[in-house]
């Protein structure tokens, strides 16, 4: 928690805490076998709770950002080989990766993919929404921009999730630079 919430790079973890290669091993072992995730959900249904909502959200809104790509030096593996993709967001001009993210109505995180920005939105809601693994069995409703509308869209959420119904929400014509929408 405290590189998460401070940036802090491991070397400079304080000396009040175990070894960084102790902490790090840790962080490791509980990402791969699922320790962080079963945390975050205990976390979630705690704050849900906290707000008066029930434990498990029954809608979402789900969208992505674009973001620049690292240094060489910082995305580089050994002898120079790339060890995290990226590609090139033609609609905002950005070569890197893009986060899609999804959270309930009350915005805590439900979920969230990094992948290359040269997948379509629609294309990484669906990579977002198939790896949920039955998480929140009762979402029903999903609240997107139009990025995310299409047959294409439809039938392969509809393949991941059955119960979940799309509503696209429409930005106005007459809207002039950003615009605060309802769920969204």
């Amino acid at each position: 928690m405290y590189v998460l919430s401070t940036g802090c790079q491991w070397r400079y973890v304080p000396e009040d805490l175990p070894p960084r290669s102790t902490l790090h091993g840790y962080l490791q072992r509980w990402n791969h076998d699922g320790t962080l995730g079963e945390i975050h959900h205990a976390l979630y249904i705690k704050c849900r709770e906290q707000a008066e909502r029930d434990p498990s959200p029954t809608a979402c809104v789900i969208d992505s950002q674009s973001v620049k790509e690292l240094t060489w030096a910082a995305k580089s593996g050994p002898r120079g080989a790339s060890i995290d993709p990226s590609g090139y967001d033609a609609d905002k001009k950005i070569k890197g990766k893009k986060r899609h993210i999804l959270v309930d109505t009350i915005g805590l995180l439900l979920h969230a993919v990094v992948h290359p920005a040269d997948i379509q939105d629609r294309d990484g809601g669906i990579l977002v929404m198939s790896t949920l693994f039955g998480r929140y069995p009762v979402l029903s409703k999903m609240f997107a921009d139009g990025d995310y509308q299409g047959s294409k869209f439809e039938t392969a959420l509809a393949a991941a999730m059955p119960q979940l119904s799309v509503e696209i929400i429409k930005r106005s014509d007459q809207a002039q630079g950003f615009e605060v929408l309802p769920r969204r």
